[in-house]
């Protein structure tokens, strides 16, 4: 399978503190793959380099062979790479259905944005349920729904999410990352996921990547690295 994302040594920071060093991974076409770690071990820098937040000070971006360097985050975007980020960042004061219009700003097909707002209400039906409702009057799990289906709605090859769980019971969790999966195996999507819980994200991805402190400290298949009892007490709280 061919590598849809690499990231080659790459190190970055804000301003003199250094979040990541040397961090290489890829990410398989038609994958999914689990980026692991405590808090503040990078992950989040990690996917706001390749969304283009925060630039590397090292090292290299490729998405389908080619150089993310020196593009902005809505050339990104344009390119193929959505972002689901951490915290729930919806527009609190619009409704559902502005929030996904939203989403696919940088199209101009109407008929084609009308067909995937339907498309998201299928995968989504509670969003169909809030559809006129204002987004911050909805739950977490409704709110966190709607991120992600906005995300969906730029038409990305590659869908970036981080910290899909937080904040959320597990039968919520559960609902998100069946919903996940399905996503994955029906619309062909191809998934970089930050997790905190690491069982959960284990289960659902074909490969993963551990970080601590800024740097690789494992990676291999999603089975593999599960059943590695060392690993799970150390890095992964289990």
């Amino acid at each position: 399978m061919a590598d849809l994302l690499e990231l080659a040594d790459v190190s970055a920071g804000y301003g003199r503190i250094e979040a990541l060093s040397g961090v290489s991974l890829r990410v398989p076409e038609g994958g999914i793959v689990a980026l692991l770690g405590a808090n503040g071990a990078g992950k989040t820098t990690t996917l706001n380099v390749i969304s283009g937040i925060v630039a590397p000070t090292r090292g290299e971006v490729r998405f389908r062979g080619r150089s993310l360097r020196g593009l902005g985050s809505d050339a990104i975007v344009a390119a193929g790479i959505s972002q689901v980020p951490e915290g729930r960042e919806i527009f609190r004061d619009m409704s559902v259905h502005e929030n996904l219009v939203i989403g696919a700003h940088g199209r101009r097909d109407k008929a084609g944005i009308a067909r995937d707002i339907e498309v998201m209400t299928g995968y989504f039906p509670i969003l169909a349920k809030r559809f006129r409702q204002m987004a911050g009057t909805m739950s977490g799990g409704e709110q966190q729904m709607l991120l992600i289906a906005r995300a969906l709605m730029a038409r990305p090859h590659l869908l970036l999410l981080d910290e899909p769980s937080l904040g959320l019971s597990p039968l919520l969790v559960q609902q998100i990352f069946d919903i996940i999966v399905r996503l994955h195996r029906e619309e062909k999507l191809t998934l970089l996921i930050v997790e905190q819980n690491a069982a959960v994200a284990l289960a659902v991805s074909d490969h993963a990547t551990i970080l601590e402190n800024g740097e690789v400290v494992a990676q291999g298949p999603s089975a593999a690295l599960a059943a590695d009892d060392s690993l799970r007490a150390a890095y992964l709280g289990a």
